[in-house]
């Protein structure tokens, strides 16, 4: 069955940078685009950042532009977050995303923490 592991998140002081990784199994990874959303406390999870089955293309929320890297290797089958310059606003839970046939898939969430 389709299984996301995420990893990566811990408490960070603005304007740091953590890696988030997400290790997918039980489905062929590489025929799917990926996706990371993140939830603060008391908020609805929103999409962070999506990248194409093949990583040739990602897209960004307007929040994290320019901040945030998604990557994945295929071989590895594992999706990556790179995040740079963070913010108090980044602190929340991120979650890996699969969408196949119409149903998500989430991992369990990484805790990130930004603070002082």
């Amino acid at each position: 069955q389709v299984q996301l592991v995420e990893s990566g998140g811990g408490l960070v002081q603005p304007r740091g940078s953590l890696r988030l990784s997400c290790a997918a199994s039980g489905f062929s990874f590489s025929n799917y685009p990926m996706q990371w959303y993140r939830q603060a406390s008391g908020k609805e999870r929103e999409l962070v950042a999506t990248i194409s089955s093949d990583g040739s293309s990602a897209e960004y929320a307007e929040s994290v532009q320019g901040r945030f890297r998604i990557s994945r290797d295929n071989a590895e089958n594992t999706v990556y977050l790179q995040m740079n310059s963070l913010k108090f606003e980044d602190t929340g839970v991120y979650y890996c995303n699969l969408n196949r046939f119409r149903r998500d898939y989430w991992g369990q969430g990484t805790q990130v923490t930004v603070f002082t």
